[in-house]
Formats: C-alpha cells, sequence, structure tokens
C-alpha cells in the first residue's frame, strides 16, 4: 500500500524560516511541497521519509530565497493490483459504490465488481446482495474489505483558461483506484467478522 520513492528536486527556503536549523527548514519545505500532492505514475505522496543529500544553499537575486538541491525519499501511496483492502462506503449511486479511506477518497467498485444477486434499491440509495433469500445491505460508512483491481491516472496539465482549468478539475482526480468486491470474503466486514 507503501511504498519509498526517491525524488531529487530544487527547494526554497524563505528569509523567515532562517532562525530554524537547516535540515527543518529544508524537510518543512519538501513538505510543503509534496505532502497531499499526486505524481503521476507514482501515487500520492503522504510525507518525507528522509534526506539523502542537500546542496549548499545559493541565495536568489531580489528575494533573499535560498535555493537548495536536494534528494530525498517520499512515503508514497499506492496500492499493488490484487492488494486487499479496508474503507468505508461514502456513497452508492447506481453506476457502483465509492468508498474512502482515512485519507484517500478516489476508490470506486463499479456494479460488475459486485457479487452476484446484487440489486441496487432506488429509496435506500444503498446496494442489496441477497444471499440464500436474505438481504444483505451495503450501507453508507460500513466498513468494507475491497480488493484493487485497477488504477486511473488523469494528466493535469494547465488549460488556456482559468475556466476552463476549474471544470476540468471538478471532472478528473489526478489518481483514482477501481476495486472489486466479488471475491469470498470481500464486502462488508460484519458479514464475515460476524
Amino acid at each position: 500500500m507503501f511504498i519509498l520513492t526517491k525524488i531529487a528536486d530544487l527547494v526554497q527556503i524563505a528569509p523567515d524560516k532562517f532562525g530554524k536549523p537547516s535540515r527543518v527548514s529544508i524537510e518543512d519545505s519538501i513538505n510543503a511541497k509534496y505532502a497531499n500532492r499526486v505524481i503521476q505514475r507514482i501515487g500520492l505522496c503522504v510525507c518525507m521519509y528522509d534526506l539523502l543529500d542537500a546542496s549548499d544553499g545559493l541565495i536568489g537575486h531580489g528575494t533573499g530565497v535560498v535555493n537548495v538541491n536536494v534528494e530525498f525519499r517520499m512515503i508514497v501511496f499506492r496500492p499493488f493490483k490484487g492488494e486487499t483492502l479496508f474503507g468505508r462506503i461514502s456513497s452508492s449511486s447506481i453506476h457502483g459504490i465509492s468508498i474512502r479511506t482515512e485519507f484517500f477518497e478516489e476508490i470506486f467498485v463499479p456494479y460488475k465488481e459486485l457479487p452476484e444477486n446484487t440489486q441496487y434499491d432506488h429509496n435506500e440509495a444503498a446496494w442489496t446482495w441477497i444471499y440464500e433469500g436474505e438481504a444483505m445491505w451495503y450501507d453508507k460508512n460500513e466498513m468494507v474489505r475491497f480488493q484493487v483491481v485497477d488504477e486511473a491516472w488523469q494528466d493535469q496539465t494547465p488549460e488556456s483558461t482559468e475556466q476552463e482549468a476549474i471544470e476540468k478539475a471538478k471532472k478528473l482526480s489526478p489518481y483514482s483506484i477501481q476495486g472489486t468486491m466479488l471475491k469470498e470474503g470481500l464486502g462488508v466486514c460484519l458479514w464475515w467478522d460476524g
């Protein structure tokens, strides 16, 4: 679920951060730049793991900002295909079930990846699995176990106008995961634990 990835970059340290030790200022700048950001084909950056190398800082003309070349390792969220994860149901629609973890919300299980004899109830806005004549519900906020099937990457290149960029950002997440609940042991945790 979590991987370490090595990154080399140039970070800037503002003059108001000069009172801190250099290492702390560099780490703060890296976390501010990368934490909670998606790097294409790598994953969602969580936080810096360790600092491998840092050059001497060079002061920029007129701004007083110090530029430092750094090499560091970042903890990244990117589950592998076939990995089983836990999450909570955030919503359901006729198309499937949206799931969230404590820090990631772009997980979707399409209706084709739900068990046989699963039906959508429009009144309850929830899916139900009919198992041996008994209705078993996929209720909102219920803890579920699912397996990663695929991942999708959307390039977030800038648009020609600000309005187009806002509209595109609303439609597409830079990183999303598709899951399945077809296999035995997957689905609502209470079904299998109780």
